[in-house]
């Protein structure tokens, strides 16, 4: 009667054990280490260590996080409110401009209109001068052409 045992690894110091009476035989027998698998306190320890040191490592992160956030949103809303007010002024400066050009086209119109009031009583007193002269020259034609006849 040979018995094959073999322990499985994977398991470590809780491993099984496998015995069987032949290599080819079907019938296997499973016996287990039956020792408790205890904890030291030190494992206790160091696990809580490292459970307060992660506690301590999540806690910094979120204020980091909230940090930053706190920093991203005082710098969006600086930027929105400058954006705002060069919008602003903006809007002002072009409808100054918008104003000045009106009053420098309204001035533009008048001056033009005054030059051709002007033009006008020009040619006006012209045209009453050469008529005066045309009436003047027909009168001293008619007299030349009575003095003529006479």
């Amino acid at each position: 009667m040979i018995l094959a045992i073999t322990t499985v690894p994977k398991f470590g110091h809780l491993g099984s054990t496998i015995a069987t009476r032949r290599p080819s035989s079907t019938r296997s027998c499973v016996l287990t280490n039956t020792r408790p698998f205890l904890v030291r306190s030190s494992s206790r320890e160091a696990a809580s260590d490292a459970t307060d040191k992660a506690t301590e490592a999540i806690k910094k992160g979120v204020k980091e996080v909230k940090t930053t956030a706190e920093d991203v949103k005082n710098k969006v809303t600086s930027a929105a409110d400058q954006g705002c007010q060069q919008t602003k002024e903006a809007v002002v400066k072009a409808s100054e401009t918008t104003q000045e050009t009106g009053e420098k086209a309204k001035q533009t119109v008048q001056d033009a209109w005054c030059s051709a009031k002007e033009a006008a009583q020009k040619a006006k007193d012209t045209v009453a001068n050469k008529v005066e002269d045309a009436v003047d020259t027909i009168k001293d034609t008619a007299e030349s052409v009575k003095r003529s006849m006479t």
